[in-house]
């Protein structure tokens, strides 16, 4: 299940370097993929390149304040003294675990699911080896998607984890993913999902007519787009969950440039896309926006929403 997304914008094509194309088509990084002979309905992949890119962004915005209680919970687990089992939904690079186990005390082993089998041995060579307090980390891989992840399969869990997962899910894989945490006892940490919002600095009038637009291609095919963290949040308090959010945004300035530049372009690529009545200004605003992103006058935060969801304990919690 490759699902890194994170909240990655579809963009309409990969670099190919020729100035005749319109200004959102140029340069950009693919950020996302369509599935090649998988099932219809399954989330977009998501290119290596992208991924590599946004991982410090990612790491950066994370909500710390969401790890005290999920350490609180994960201690009083019966059986942690024999370490703690992960489980990472569509992993992608595996960016999620090499933020995460750092900052876990005790052995861990993490096991890593994505449908892209480039993907997953990228992330388990990548993985980290040492917990907080020094102890062992492991890993497997598990090639696959959200529809085989089963309580079965979460059987010993510890944790759920996710990172840019939730909005390129529709409502009824979200529902899916809380009964299966639910019914397996196993609380769910889900980072960087859209919220929706967008703030540039400085403020241009096209703005918010982008940003409209963006959020419609997420809703696409009957993704959740920027809806996905209220539609999880009252999913999994469905099942009984103690679920908290809290924000988790990009802020980027000059010293983020490159991924600034990649994230408008498919930002406003996703957009066009969408509205094919918008290429025009478009591509006015794209080159203006990249123009002062080069010149290290441009501020963007790219507002995200990370949710912890403490679901009660079963018989499946060891």
């Amino acid at each position: 299940m490759n699902t890194k997304k994170g909240n990655g914008p579809c963009a309409p094509g990969a670099d190919t370097g020729r100035h005749s194309q319109p200004a959102a088509d140029r340069g950009t990084v693919r950020l996302r993929e369509a599935p090649v002979g998988e099932r219809a309905g399954e989330p977009p992949r998501y290119a290596p390149e992208w991924l590599r890119l946004r991982e410090p962004a990612d790491a950066a915005a994370r909500a710390r304040d969401l790890l005290d209680p999920l350490r609180i919970r994960l201690a009083d687990l019966p059986g942690r003294a024999d370490g703690l089992v992960v489980h990472d939904v569509g992993c992608g690079t595996g960016s999620m675990g090499r933020w995460l186990a750092p900052l876990l005390d005790g052995a861990q082993h993490w096991v890593l699911h994505d449908r892209d089998p480039y993907l997953l041995h990228f992330a388990a060579v990548a993985a980290p080896r040492t917990a907080a307090d020094g102890s062992r980390v492991t890993v497997e891989t598990r090639r696959g998607d959200l529809a085989r992840l089963t309580p079965d399969a979460l059987g010993g869990a510890a944790l759920v984890t996710a990172s840019a997962l939730l909005d390129v899910l529709t409502a009824e894989q979200v529902g899916r993913l809380a009964a299966v945490c639910a019914a397996a006892g196993c609380p769910a940490l889900l980072t960087l999902s859209v919220a929706g919002r967008v703030g540039l600095t400085p403020a241009h009038p096209l703005d918010a007519e982008i940003t409209e637009a963006f959020n419609d291609h997420q809703r696409r095919t009957g993704m959740l787009g920027p809806d996905a963290v209220d539609a999880a949040a009252e999913a999994f308090a469905g099942h009984g969950a103690t679920v908290r959010a809290h924000p988790s945004p990009w802020r980027l300035g000059p010293e983020e440039a490159g991924l600034t530049a990649q994230w408008l372009r498919g930002w406003v690529g996703a957009a066009v896309e969408q509205r094919p009545d918008l290429r025009e200004r478009a591509d006015r605003y794209l080159d203006e926006r990249l123009a002062a992103c080069a010149a290290g006058e441009l501020r963007v935060v790219v507002h995200h929403t990370d949710l912890l969801a403490l679901c009660r304990p079963t018989g499946g919690a060891k």
